[in-house]
Formats: structure tokens, sequence, C-alpha cells
């Protein structure tokens, strides 16, 4: 996949392009079925699988909403539909000058010009242009003017995508792993640098991995602990993950501890990525750090258990 990080760095070579656009948070099964009929498209009729996505999201500068947290950050999104197969990902950066163009100045200048577009596969409820003054009707006019083609995304498909990617972010800050990984058709993961933590989990004999996420829009899962892996020098390792403040010794910022089992590299400065599968518990205080160990070893039997039962 080429991936672009912006339209003007884009280039056509004179080569028709099957576009779609939206933000394709998660790229979770709903969005997968439209990618790969614009993948079928594009095969079918030799021109390039284009994604156009935009980066901010366009409510962060458009309503200035700070709150919104997004299922991948910028590089995620990448890794995901570069497994999918997509020829071409422009993330064009969205500001208020980008959101000013009118609607046939977005179709002509971006659609046309830029994407060379022969195709456009859009949901029926697409809007765009300065304040979102146009929608599918005039889309399939500009078709007809321009000389490209316009598919509409059903309802339906619309409204599955829609409710997919509420219930995934729901789901997750309710800390139902299991609900969130159904909906995107693989387990929801982290992505980070490990860095140096308080190392309080060595002098219980559970060392952890502190996992930093410089992506503050990254959405993170409700505190807790949970069962985990990450691949490590091409090596799968399963564990348990602690999300929260750390009460029993006082804590008072998020942090996200992974304890791999029967793991001893140094991973330090490294940047991994935790798969997540399934909730054990609550983060809970507890009266010492000796009681805090009882508890892990319940965690570490209960979840060697699961892992044996249902993902090995």
């Amino acid at each position: 996949m080429n991936s672009f990080n912006s339209l003007e760095t884009f280039s056509h070579n004179e080569k028709k392009s099957v576009v779609t656009i939206g933000t394709f948070d998660g790229v979770h099964i709903g969005h997968q079925s439209i990618l790969k009929k614009l993948i079928s498209y594009s095969e079918l009729e030799n021109c390039y699988s284009t994604v156009l996505t935009f980066f901010p999201h366009p409510r962060m500068v458009l309503q200035n909403d700070d709150s919104l947290k997004l299922l991948n950050t910028i590089e995620e999104k990448k890794g995901l539909l570069s497994k999918i197969g997509i020829d071409n990902l422009i993330v064009h950066p969205f500001d208020t000058e980008f959101s000013r163009l009118t609607a046939e100045e977005f179709v002509k200048e971006i659609l046309v010009e830029k994407l060379n577009v022969q195709k456009i596969i859009i949901g029926h409820d697409h809007r765009f242009g300065r304040n979102r003054s146009a929608n599918i009707e005039d889309l399939i006019l500009f078709g007809e003017k321009y000389d490209f083609e316009v598919e509409q995304i059903s309802a339906q498909e619309i409204d599955e995508i829609s409710v997919s990617s509420t219930k995934i972010r729901k789901a997750l800050n309710n800390g139902d792993v299991l609900l969130a990984n159904q909906f995107l058709g693989c387990p929801y993961f982290l992505t980070g640098k490990v860095v140096k933590g308080n190392q309080i989990g060595r002098t219980i004999n559970f060392p952890t991995a502190n996992i930093e996420i410089s992506e503050t829009y990254k959405l993170i899962p409700k505190n807790g602990v949970y069962i985990v892996s990450s691949k490590i020098e091409g090596e799968s390792y399963y564990g348990m993950m602690n999300i929260g403040v750390n009460p029993t010794v006082a804590g008072l910022e998020q942090k996200i501890e992974v304890h791999f089992f029967n793991f001893n590299k140094d991973i330090y400065s490294s940047e991994i990525q935790i798969s997540i599968y399934h909730r054990i518990r609550d983060e809970k205080k507890y009266e010492s750090l000796e009681e805090l160990k009882e508890q892990l070893n319940k965690d570490s039997l209960y979840s060697i258990t699961y892992i044996k039962d249902n993902l090995c």
C-alpha cells in the first residue's frame, strides 16, 4: 500500500481511481465490506483503489471537540488498511481552509484533478463542501458533469457501520472487549513505547512493561485487568495488563502496565503492540503489597487457563 500524508503528495500517473472517503476508525467489519467492494471494482477496471481520510478528525477542528477518542492512531489505521490490500491511502490534513472549499471545488480540484476518479463509493447520507451543503444527489450531478460514476452505499450498510463504531467505543469504555472485538473482527489493540516505571512489580515477582501512548486521542479501555498478547522479536507472548492508577501504592495517574508470562527480555524503549482479549476484573486497592501479590497469582492462574482454553 502506498501512503500519502496529503493530497499534494499523491500522483495518479494518469491511472484512474476508485475512491471512497471516510474516517474508517477501527477498520471494523462494516468498513471491511465496503473496502473489499472498492478493491474488487478497482481490480475489475484496472484502477487504483484509493481511500481518502482526514486528520485531525473534522469534529476536532470544526467543533473544537477535544473529548473525541478514536479507535486507531494514524499509524495503526495505516497498518490495518495495508493488510486489507488498498492501493493508496491519503491522510490529508483537515483544517478550516480545507473546510471552506465549495462542493464543486472539492469535486473538481480533489476528486477529478488530484485523484483522477473513475468511480466513487460513498454513503447515501454523505455531505460535503462548505458548511456540508452538498449531498449525494449533488454528487451524482457532478459525476455526470465531470464523467465519473457514483455508487451509493445502502442505508442499511451505513447504519451498521455507525452502530458498530458506537457500540465498539461504548463496549471499550465499559470494559467489554469481547463485544468490541466481535465488531472489529480482531482484538482491539494499543501501540506504545515501553518506558521505565516505579518497578514495584519486580518486588513482588510481577515485573511489568510500562506502556506510554503518545497519541492522547487514542481510546483507552476502562480501567481494570485484561488478558493480552504481544509479538516481540517475532515471538508471541501472552500476559496480563493493568490499566489504572495503582491505588495500592497511592498512584494518581493512569498507567498501562503489562506483565508477560515466561518473559525476560529487555524491551525498554521498544514500541510494541498489545492485543486485548478479555477483561478479568476491576482495579482494586489492596491493604498491602502481599495481598496484591496474592490476587495477581490468582489472576495469573485464571489467565493461563483462559489462554489455553480460548486462545491457543
